[in-house]
């Protein structure tokens, strides 16, 4: 099954979203999770990929209002379950925002099952904030506490978690259960995610912060970090994560 991360950028997104439809059809998804999807970036996504059908709100208002955090899905493979969200906070069941973020922050949910195998699943997608550090861990730790809920069956954690490999919330995610992708992966890719448009040969923006996390899966056939140009265009300011990956 292939999957895709992909922070698309809520800003200035109108000339980007060939760039980005074009990223995400390169790689034919079975499932895929966006972060920084406001409104117009769903309809421009849905409109260019009528075969999906996805999971998600807007993070203000349980509607259409703010970010979305989304997973699509490929209709013809796989069929939804249940399906859920809920916000990073000491409240998820409302929106708001959690602890010191600076941000409301959500988590949207799909349970999946292949139409041909029968094999169930869990999909995950998310956007930890950026600049709170209790809020990213006390985040995670409540996504992970949700996780558990699916019990057995594999789980796919997707999302910007703004969070390095040696920080708090990737620390728990590990401790729960979770692998990174990158690290199982026949073939490790060193390259970071988050590049912020700058000079490719200035250090300061090279940062690993977005990931594809498994729980209870086979394997990761493969891993890449998509750092390809559309028409000498980079589509945002991160690198979308990519992973093959057998339940």
């Amino acid at each position: 099954m292939n999957v895709l991360s992909f922070n698309i950028l809520c800003r200035d997104w109108q000339p980007r979203v060939p760039p980005v439809t074009a990223t995400i059809r390169d790689t034919a998804p079975d499932l895929f999770g966006l972060q920084e999807a406001h409104a117009g970036w769903m309809d421009a996504i849905c409109a260019a990929f009528p075969d999906y059908a996805y999971v998600g709100i807007g993070r203000d208002d349980g509607k259409r209002e703010g970010e979305f955090a989304p997973v699509f899905y490929k209709k013809d493979r796989f069929a939804l379950l249940d399906s859920g969200h809920f916000w990073l906070s000491e409240t998820p069941d409302r929106p708001g925002k959690g602890w010191d973020a600076a941000c409301i922050r959500i988590c949207s949910w799909a349970l999946l099952e292949d139409k041909t195998t029968g094999e169930r699943f869990a999909a995950m997608d998310t956007h930890l904030d950026h600049r709170g550090p209790v809020a990213a861990e006390q985040g995670m730790a409540l996504i992970l506490d949700r996780a558990a809920q699916f019990g057995d069956l594999p789980v796919l954690l997707m999302g910007d978690f703004n969070s390095f490999p040696d920080s708090a919330p990737y620390r728990r995610a590990m401790a729960a259960g979770f692998s990174d992708a990158r690290d199982i992966a026949p073939v490790r890719d060193e390259m970071f995610t988050f590049h912020n448009y700058d000079d490719p040969d200035d250090n300061a923006f090279r940062k690993i912060i977005d990931y594809i996390f498994i729980k209870n899966c086979k394997s990761v056939d493969s891993f890449r970090v998509l750092t390809d140009r559309q028409d000498g265009q980079l589509p945002s300011d991160h690198y979308p994560v990519f992973a093959a990956v057998q339940l």
